[in-house]
């Protein structure tokens, strides 16, 4: 009986798929500029156009000066453009390596050896080095410009690329 056992036991640990980028080359891959800051554009557009609109709407049912500003109307606008805020830059990443200006311009982040981005590496580059980006004045999102692999000071920090295009990934038995 508890052979029986062991052997449920070592065939519930199959090994899964595991799946391989083959030929990355993230210079022919990476994302234009101009792409890279459509996509930033239309995150701004999405995040900041609801807290607008409960200001819109709030100041068309009679609100104005102080009224307006400490409407509930206005506040859960504020509080659903902060969840926006926060799902768009890190939630959507973890699963897809998109935000919606990603998701809508066609690029994507990965690492950068072309394998999905991981959780710790999307924090780091969302939370440590956005913040580093925008200190410099946006000279770490120029880097981009001047470098053969289109990365920027947040892609540096984590270890990352964006890239727009299709990566070649087959998939392979791990030893696990």
């Amino acid at each position: 009986m508890s052979a029986r056992i062991e052997r449920t036991a070592v065939a519930a640990r199959k090994p899964k798929n595991k799946a391989v980028v083959v030929k990355f080359a993230s210079e022919q891959l990476k994302a234009p500029f101009l792409m890279r800051c459509g996509a930033l554009i239309l995150d701004y557009i999405i995040i900041v156009s609801v807290p607008v609109i409960g200001l819109l709407v709030s100041r068309y049912m009679g609100n104005d000066g102080a009224k307006l500003l400490n409407s509930r109307i206005n506040q859960i606008s504020l509080l659903i453009g902060l969840l926006l805020g926060i799902t768009n830059f890190v939630i959507f990443p973890l699963f897809s390596g998109q935000s919606i200006g990603k998701m809508l311009t066609g690029i994507k982040i990965v690492k950068s050896d072309g394998n999905t981005v991981s959780f710790s590496r999307v924090l780091v580059r969302h939370l440590i080095g956005y913040p580093l980006t925008l200190l410099t004045f946006g000279l770490g999102f120029i880097l981009s410009v001047f470098n053969r692999n289109g990365r920027s000071l947040h892609d540096y920090l984590a270890g990352t690329i964006v890239i727009h295009g299709r990566r070649r990934v087959l998939q392979k038995d791990s030893d696990v």
